[in-house]
């Protein structure tokens, strides 16, 4: 339960690509927002699933964000009916109901319409923030935190001394 975290702080003082990092915490945002109960949320997890990102970054970032949508929902409820209900639009959007499997993406309901665009619409300021948060960390903040007290008296709990061994493996 506890190995994701590990990684999580292992690869932010690692020699991992921020990059990666950056879009594995901007693609855990965007998956985490979207609602489980369709096929568009299946067919971005496996698009994503073979991109080059880190991985146990992206878990714990989808079940964060997944945590924090349900908070957004009427966001995305309103973002949605806005985008849905555009005056043009409309005969586009029942024409792709028309083709085959595209309905099973629910991109109809408002809150999957609204989060999919919320989503996407904070990809690359997420990124922007994940790629200053990661630098200022490698820089900075990772070093400061070590020398930290408490975290020198967390290292000689025995429970904590045996997960972080076996977070190196």
């Amino acid at each position: 339960m506890l190995k994701p975290l590990m990684n999580l702080i292992k690869a932010l003082s690692s020699n991992t690509d921020p990059g990666a990092l950056a879009h594995a915490f901007s693609c855990g945002i965007l998956l985490g927002f979207l609602p489980k109960d369709n096929m568009l949320w299946y067919v971005l997890f496996i698009f994503i699933f073979f991109m080059r990102i880190q991985r146990s970054v992206f878990s714990l970032v989808t079940v964060a964000a997944s945590l924090l949508a349900a908070l957004l929902d009427p966001v995305f409820d309103s973002v949605g009916y806005w985008i849905l209900t555009l005056g043009g639009a409309q005969n586009f959007y029942a024409a792709l109901l028309e083709i085959p499997f595209v309905a099973f993406t629910k991109f109809n309901n408002t809150v999957v319409m609204g989060a999919l665009v919320v989503g996407l619409a904070s990809y690359i300021p997420f990124y922007i923030v994940a790629r200053v948060f990661i630098y200022l960390w490698r820089k900075y903040l990772a070093e400061s935190v070590r020398k930290l007290k408490l975290v020198k008296m967390l290292k000689q709990i025995p429970l904590i001394t045996k997960i972080t061994e076996m977070a190196g493996k």
